[in-house]
């Protein structure tokens, strides 16, 4: 078992080139939850061809039901999870304004709230690591880590791994720029 030092909750983690083949291919994840049990995130950028109506049945809001749903990880692929954002949440759990829920009700009643400032993004599955998985990752140079914020959270998912990288620099812009499949080159 890996030894615990530092929580990466809040971050994002970027694919760095180095995970080609897998799901988290040009994956941005942000870490939700990381600690000495292991670490739980959701993939950001993934989307699924359902909306969340298509897959979820619930009495949602239509506002909810037309959203996209995200594939959070290839954990569970069933299991419901939720981020959730506005001008004031009281018991963010993840980072700063930015809470992570799993409950029905919960979203439910996140979708009948009159809040024009609200951001809600839907998840099937997630990420999951078991102890010292992540760390031994991490050292192997798998991931790329970057601070989460709100903005980055809810932007555009098709872009959201090409813009971190750009902004990290000349390498990582070459990177970001790089075709999908090598042999395009």
């Amino acid at each position: 078992m890996g030894e615990f030092n530092t929580s990466l909750k809040g971050y994002l983690l970027l694919d760095g080139g180095k995970l080609n083949g897998s799901l988290f291919q040009r994956s941005v994840v942000l870490i939700c939850e990381h600690n000495a049990e292991g670490a739980f995130g959701l993939i950001l950028n993934k989307t699924s061809e359902n909306k969340v109506g298509e897959a979820l049945v619930a009495d949602l809001p239509d506002v909810l039901k037309k959203q996209n749903l995200f594939l959070g990880g290839p954990v569970q692929p069933a299991a419901l999870s939720f981020l959730h954002s506005d001008t004031f949440v009281p018991h963010a759990n993840v980072m700063t304004g930015l809470n992570l829920g799993h409950s029905v009700d919960m979203l439910q009643e996140i979708g009948e709230s009159y809040s024009t400032t609200q951001q809600v993004k839907i998840f099937a599955g997630y990420s999951g690591w078991s102890p010292g998985q992540l760390e031994d990752e991490m050292k192997r140079g798998s991931w790329l880590t970057h601070p989460a914020s709100l903005d980055l959270v809810f932007s555009n998912p098709k872009n959201i791994w090409k813009k971190i990288l750009g902004e990290k620099g000349p390498l990582f812009r070459l990177l970001a720029d790089a075709p999908e499949d090598l042999s395009w080159n």
